[in-house]
């Protein structure tokens, strides 16, 4: 039996592809490539009965967002170096395990920066596989692909979906009788605008970040004191709780003394300037006290070493200044 190579996001168009190579009696086992700045759901792939594994790629990844050939979106999404690096990687599994081709859930226009025509070309050009990838919904818009000429694949089984709406999608859904799929979300991080400024920020005062600085992007609120000094406030309970567990020797972390408020990290270096503004950006958070000056606990992780600060909330106004 020939066998496919599906990569899997989650999504709909994903699921269709591989039902619709599933219905032509190819075996197909789903991948995917995960990394810090997006999430999958697995969950969509029960009804379908096909293998599934997934790759943690972070590391490797971040090298593309640093400095990627064919440049940014609109924000900071790097889409066509992310595809030729998915699809090589998947082309390497490809081989691994002997399997003749490659499915991928793209539709033609759908995307506006690696979804064209040129692009998808340069994408197939780059990634070694011309030829090998097969896109089940555009297909018949698509030059014919080896397990088409081979006639491993029936050509005239697939679709000729082209831009934007979901409604052919949501018509062939109903017709495979797939009543069950995610809704369409905002996928990857790398995409939103207010993660991007903070990603952008990174870059520039921290370019030799790790995959665990990105972690701490997702939460709270974010500000720059100074080039060296950033600060990053919990919003509620649960992000005070995950700010601490990314804490690292040579972090600060800043919480009030007798009144409820947020954990704020702080790093990797600050000064009596910075200290103290962070103290006062603690205060502005803190909800409900009577005193005009509160208490805030700097404690430094490199010596375990704690200094208290009294301090009153910073205006509204060098708030804004401030944050990213």
């Amino acid at each position: 039996m020939p066998k496919a190579i599906a990569l899997f996001s989650g999504g709909l168009d994903s699921i269709l592809a591989i039902e619709l190579v599933l219905n032509q009696g190819i075996e197909v086992e789903a991948v995917n490539f995960s990394t810090v700045f997006w999430d999958y759901n697995s969950k969509s792939l029960e009804s379908l009965s096909v293998k599934f594994r997934v790759f943690e790629v972070s590391q490797e990844f971040l090298r593309i967002v640093k400095n990627p050939k064919y440049g940014y979106g609109k924000n900071l999404n790097p889409c066509i170096d992310c595809k030729i690096f998915m699809l090589k990687k998947a082309g390497e599994y490809m081989r691994e395990i002997g399997a003749d081709f490659l499915i991928t859930g793209e539709v033609l226009g759908e995307r506006p920066m690696s979804q064209k025509r040129d692009a998808l070309k340069i994408i197939e050009k780059d990634s070694g596989l011309k030829g090998l990838i097969l896109r089940p919904l555009s297909a018949k818009l698509l030059e014919p692909t080896i397990p088409e000429i081979r006639g491993i694949v029936d050509r005239e089984k697939l679709k000729d979906f082209c831009g934007r709406s979901r409604k052919p999608q949501m018509r062939l859904a109903e017709e495979l009788g797939i009543s069950t799929y995610p809704t369409p979300s905002g996928g990857c991080l790398l995409t939103d605008i207010e993660f991007t400024r903070r990603m952008k920020d990174l870059i520039r005062y921290e370019p030799n970040f790790k995959v665990r600085d990105i972690q701490l992007l997702k939460l709270g609120r974010h500000f720059r004191l100074s080039p060296q000094a950033k600060l990053v406030v919990g919003r509620n309970k649960e992000e005070n709780e995950s700010l601490l567990k990314l804490t690292r020797e040579g972090d600060i972390y800043f919480r009030p003394r007798y009144v409820k408020g947020p954990i704020g990290l702080g790093r990797p270096y600050f000064d009596r300037e910075t200290i103290l503004l962070a103290s006062q950006i603690i205060a502005r958070y803190c909800d409900g006290h009577p005193k005009p000056h509160l208490e805030i606990v700097a404690t430094f992780l490199s010596n375990k070493r704690e200094e208290t600060i009294s301090v009153s909330g910073l205006n509204e106004e060098k708030i804004r200044s401030l944050r990213i």
